[in-house]
């Protein structure tokens, strides 16, 4: 029997697996699939809650103040705001001192009291087998009805916008976790520069949901994470059930990624991307959100349209399309 590489779950096993969940609960207006967000319950309160939970496996480095982020910003992605925090720290045997402890409460409440959520429970345990801290979040948030962002609403002929550039927690991660293989081909101060990418620009993308979300134009939002930016863009045809048709060409990269993965053989259009949103419009009003994300110095980039979904995903490209590549695996992966 064949056993799956490291990363996610091949989207057709999840498929598979998802499909013999039992529903019917009417109080679960969207529910867990490849490339939804985060689950939407109506608890009959007047705001929906919104419900997100993601492990952080790759980053050794402030695992606590990582794990808000990326359960925030897909809470975000459906124009919602956090609200609440659990945190489930499994730490491994050896190394499991209070220091350590004390190190991802200080990560996770700082994080949380940044974004005005409260920590409100969570397990703990020393567990068997680990080589480092795993650190299992999970964010509950609230949006109003009027404000969800839901992918079934997206049309062919939407746009498709990108925050900031690829990818940023990617590099980040190449800095940190593999600055030996790094140190002999490029400066300690490019490194370090790229290791901050961390924080600035860094891997939240609520600021830039919240703006775009204000100028009313957004259909669906969507944030690349493991697989990177052009499996982020399968996952967002197969949730809006359209064909995505994207322009790679115009993809802004930072100088750190485009010069690392050409160093270590990876392809950055398949590197964690966490950082970056995609923003799915109405065409009329692209030009509005694009200027109010630069306003507030968020590069903002046209990528590419939605198209009918027999289409399927394709990349853009001189005289004609191909199809869009999809990594099983994040690039990152191979080096791990």
């Amino acid at each position: 029997m064949a056993v799956f590489p490291t990363g996610k779950l091949p989207e057709q096993i999840l498929r598979k697996y998802l499909s013999r969940v039992p529903g019917g609960d009417p109080a679960v207006l969207i529910r867990g699939a490849p490339g939804e967000d985060a689950a939407v319950l109506d608890t009959g309160g007047g705001k929906l809650l919104l419900v997100k939970s993601d492990p952080v496996t790759f980053a050794a480095d402030r695992p606590g103040w990582y794990a808000v982020q990326i359960n925030a910003n897909d809470i975000a992605t459906l124009g919602g705001r956090s609200r609440w925090f659990l945190a489930t720290l499994l730490l491994p045997e050896a190394g499991a001192e209070e220091r350590l402890v004390s190190a991802l409460f200080e990560e996770i409440i700082a994080a949380c009291s940044a974004l005005g959520v409260e920590l409100i429970g969570g397990h703990t345990e020393i567990t068997h087998g680990l080589a480092r801290p795993i650190v299992c979040g999970a964010m509950l948030g609230e949006v109003s009805p009027e404000r969800l962002c839901r992918k079934e609403n997206a049309r062919p002929g939407d746009r498709i916008l990108l925050s900031k550039k690829i990818a940023v927690e990617g590099t980040a991660l190449l800095a940190r976790e593999f600055t030996g293989r790094l140190a002999g081909n490029f400066s300690a101060e490019k490194i370090e520069r790229a290791a901050r990418y961390l924080y600035e620009p860094g891997i939240s993308v609520v600021r830039e949901a919240e703006l775009a979300s204000a100028t009313g134009h957004v259909r669906a939002m969507h944030d690349p994470t493991e697989g990177g930016l052009a499996t982020a863009l399968h996952e967002l045809a197969a949730a809006t059930g359209q064909g995505v048709a994207a322009d790679l060409s115009a993809v802004p990269l930072y100088e750190e990624t485009r010069e690392f993965c050409a160093w270590l053989g990876l392809d950055p259009l398949g590197l964690i991307a966490s950082g970056s949103l995609l923003i799915i419009c109405d065409p009329a009003g692209a030009q509005e959100v694009n200027g109010a994300l630069s306003a507030a110095g968020i590069v903002c980039t046209d990528i590419g349209e939605l198209v009918p979904r027999e289409a399927g995903a394709s990349e853009i490209i001189k005289g004609g399309s191909r199809p869009l590549r999809k990594f099983e695996r994040d690039e990152i992966c191979r080096l791990f």
